[in-house]
């Protein structure tokens, strides 16, 4: 019988409430908690299919052996590598997020380097910060931040698969 159910003249009676109310709140947290991390997991797999989307319309439009208007053979193995990348990290947030969190921050994060070193080395002198200002550019350093900025809430509320355990960031 629960603490609410029994008799209030036993002589810790209040202790076992207490504890149900304290278990409850625990619970409560934790729900919000991976509520958070899947909101922020459901964000960024948003983001990584747009960008898997972005390359595949190019390897449609240009076919796969395309130089991307002339960058080295390196950078578009890349960027075609990107069509595939990111959506295979998109699935892994959800499959195995202590395998896509990394993976997310590690994409992101070299894509936005490739691409304003790229920009800084094929940019005309003094015309940089107008092509870096690009809102494609703009989009993917914005994202980058997003990524940085709630990793944290992305590993603490992700659940490892079949232990039912959060994920440590530690």
């Amino acid at each position: 019988m629960s603490a609410i159910g029994r008799k209030r003249n036993g002589r810790n009676w209040w202790k076992a409430d207490i504890r149900g109310v304290l278990e409850f709140i625990r619970l409560a947290q934790a729900s919000v908690v991976e509520r958070g991390s899947i909101i922020v997991r459901s964000i960024w797999a948003v983001c990584l299919l747009i960008g898997g989307l972005n390359h595949a319309r190019t390897l449609l439009q240009h076919g796969l052996s395309w130089d991307y208007g002339g960058a080295n053979p390196i950078s578009a193995a890349y960027w075609t590598s990107l069509t595939f990348l990111d959506p295979l990290a998109a699935a892994l947030l959800f499959i195995r997020p202590r395998l896509g969190i990394p993976a997310t921050v590690v994409l992101i994060v070299t894509n936005v380097i490739h691409n304003v070193a790229t920009t800084a080395h094929f940019a005309p002198a003094g015309e940089f910060l107008t092509r870096a200002a690009h809102p494609i550019t703009l989009s993917q350093v914005s994202f980058m931040l997003f990524v940085i900025a709630t990793v944290r809430v992305a590993s603490l509320g992700a659940v490892r698969r079949g232990s039912g355990k959060p994920v440590s960031t530690t």
